[in-house]
């Protein structure tokens, strides 16, 4: 597939997405929500890919649904929005999740909408001081989609998840950290370089270890703590055979660096 709305590359065992429809904020079109399942499928079926790292060109990371690309005429009923959860923002979602490597975002300007969701469907999310985060859907009368109502509740508790989800108010970076939504806010010029450098960090760590973690952390929100100890000793039962993990005692003992290989 030619990519003409995003950015897609695979270098040392990290892949980088960009959304990149820059003069329309990134915006999600279904052409583009095509491009990054195709991306995505990729990551996936590419054995050497440790970490993705998904971020927005120009000013904005994504602001949500281009709104172009889904019009209502005059005099029509309506448009069916539930497809378009069911279609694409859902099971983008659920492929973000449930990757077997951890997923980086880089905020490097305005996430709205489908992108703040987006955004916080990662594992870590890294955001420029300048950017922020809108909860737009209370001005079109609809609700945050793309797991907004998932995750928003289960990161900031009831009251700040509820506030933002009525008043659509945007949130600052450096707000977003403090209230624990994010991982870090950093300085504008510093983002790509701090993302690139964890990024990195990921590409040689145990990958399958970090996968089971990211895995054993999401079922622990809907498991009881009986549930959740059983599959910490099946995960941790599975893991004692990988080789990192033989790797990494046999480098603790000799003393050297480990060579990971995910496996």
């Amino acid at each position: 597939m030619i990519y003409e709305s995003i950015q897609f590359s695979i270098d040392q065992g990290i892949a980088v997405l960009t959304l990149s429809r820059p003069e329309r904020l990134n915006s999600f079109t279904q052409a583009m929500h095509r491009e990054v399942r195709d991306a995505l499928d990729r990551v996936q079926a590419d054995k050497s890919v440790r970490v993705l790292l998904l971020t927005g060109a120009g000013r904005g990371f994504c602001a949500g649904q281009d709104l172009n690309d889904r019009a209502v005429e005059p005099g029509a009923p309506g448009v069916d929005l539930g497809e378009s959860v069911e279609k694409y923002y859902a099971p983008l979602v659920t492929t973000l999740r449930t990757l077997p490597m951890p997923v980086i975002c880089a905020v490097n300007g305005v996430a709205a909408g489908a992108g703040a969701n987006l955004a916080l469907a990662c594992d870590i999310v890294l955001a420029a001081r300048s950017a922020s985060f809108i909860e737009a859907f209370s001005k079109l009368g609809l609700i945050p989609d793309t797991g907004g109502t998932w995750v928003l509740p289960r990161l900031l508790g009831p009251a700040r998840a509820m506030g933002l989800a009525l008043l659509g108010d945007k949130l600052p970076a450096e707000k977003a950290e403090q209230w624990g939504l994010i991982w870090r806010c950093v300085d504008d010029d510093a983002l790509m370089p701090e993302a690139m450098a964890m990024a990195t960090h990921f590409a040689s760590a145990p990958t399958k270890g970090l996968a089971y973690t990211r895995r054993a952390m999401l079922a622990s929100w809907s498991n009881t703590l009986d549930d959740q100890l059983q599959l910490e000793a099946q995960m941790m039962r599975e893991l004692g055979y990988s080789h990192d993990y033989r790797e990494g005692v046999a480098a603790f003992i000799e003393k050297r660096q480990p060579n990971f290989k995910g496996e």
